[in-house]
């Protein structure tokens, strides 16, 4: 009889990433048939009011970069090579450790995955003999993921993979699966976008978007046989602002929070979006061109360098190249489908399902050693 192991899984609402991928992985484990699995988002479980604190200085860091205080590029640029200087990291790794002790005892878990990247875990598992695993959601190293006491990493790229080891973790602790996604990307992956009319999806999810969105939007809707798609998530200000402008607009739909993103993005024929990992691996799973604009400094900016030197996702930081380079790719076909067939060749379609494929055989390898 194979190991049903009970799993927690470790995340944070730094983002949205972090979160995203630790649904996918829940969804794939159920799947599976391992139902005694557990998502904790250990920072706002644990410490809600310092949560509230850090989570409002992450989104704030955007629109206060623009003005020249870039806190957040600059610590992640201090500590990327190592982690030892950086506060945050230090605090998070102590704040952590008492709560995820107690989620241990409660929870009794047979071993710990994480998204995101607390140096807690670790140390708490190691000193408690439980497995611990670590799945990467960027495409850029920062020191931050590396501990010598994670068990196995899991990693979106054969560069990522070559860093680590380049840090002296053994090649046999790390995996290239992919980035984990939920099904629904997955099963829109064959969708292919309507090349009659164009449609351009932009994510003005993050609040640094709003000094130049409405430019970006009536430069936009200059481009010829144009549709646009602009999704502000939860901002309510910015969607009625936008919704008072162009209201007579019939070229542009103005949307808040969708819980049917996959759909949207496999209808667009390309994405201007900030350089989140699984923003960019959604995009790449539906082979949508991604172009990004003025990316945020730290692991955003250093996603979009990777895929651009990919030839993938298209980088700019004036309105004027941004707009042109657009037109090129989406209205010269040959040109579109070459960055779509280099999408399709850096796609790991399973990545889920790989990563839980691959802790099983391991789980069940040490099970049936213990057995005999």
């Amino acid at each position: 009889m194979p190991f049903n192991p009970r799993v927690l899984i470790l995340t944070a609402s730094y983002g949205n990433g972090h979160l995203q991928a630790s649904k996918a992985l829940l969804q794939q484990f159920n799947q599976q048939g391992v139902e005694n699995v557990k998502v904790v988002n250990l920072m706002k479980e644990g410490h809600p009011w310092i949560h509230s604190i850090t989570s409002t200085l992450v989104s704030k860091s955007t629109k206060v970069s623009r003005l020249g205080i870039d806190y957040y590029g600059w610590s992640y640029y201090l500590t990327r090579e190592t982690k030892d200087t950086a506060l945050f990291q230090k605090s998070m790794t102590y704040l952590g450790q008492k709560k995820l002790k107690e989620i241990i005892h409660q929870e009794r878990p047979d071993v710990v995955v994480n998204t995101f990247p607390f140096g807690s875990s670790p140390i708490v598992c190691s000193s408690m003999g439980i497995k611990n695993y670590t799945v990467l959601t960027d495409y850029a190293l920062h020191a931050s993921w590396l501990h010598p006491k994670v068990d196995r990493y899991y990693v979106a790229t054969e560069d990522l993979k070559e860093q680590i080891v380049g840090k002296g973790i053994s090649k046999d602790r790390v995996e290239v699966s992919g980035i984990p996604l939920r099904q629904e990307f997955i099963n829109e992956s064959n969708h292919a976008p309507n090349q009659m009319e164009k449609s351009i999806l932009i994510m003005a999810t993050d609040s640094g978007v709003t000094s130049y969105i409405e430019e970006m939007i009536n430069t936009l809707l200059t481009l010829d046989n144009c549709r646009l798609v602009v999704v502000c998530g939860h901002n309510e200000k910015l969607i009625y602002r936008l919704e008072m402008e162009f209201a007579a607009n019939e070229g542009i739909t103005i949307l808040g929070f969708v819980d049917n993103l996959h759909e949207w993005m496999s209808q667009a024929s390309c994405i201007v979006t900030k350089a989140g990992g699984l923003t960019l691996t959604e995009a790449i799973a539906l082979r949508v061109p991604v172009f990004v604009y003025k990316p945020n400094r730290g692991q955003e900016k250093e996603n979009a360098l990777y895929l651009s030197r990919r030839g993938i996702a298209t980088i700019s930081n004036k309105m004027e190249e941004f707009v042109s380079s657009l037109q090129t790719i989406i209205h010269h076909p040959k040109k579109y489908e070459e960055i779509r067939e280099r999408m399709e060749g850096l796609h790991r379609s399973h990545a889920a399902s790989h990563i839980v494929n691959d802790m099983m055989h391991i789980w069940n390898g040490q099970f049936m050693l213990a057995s005999i």
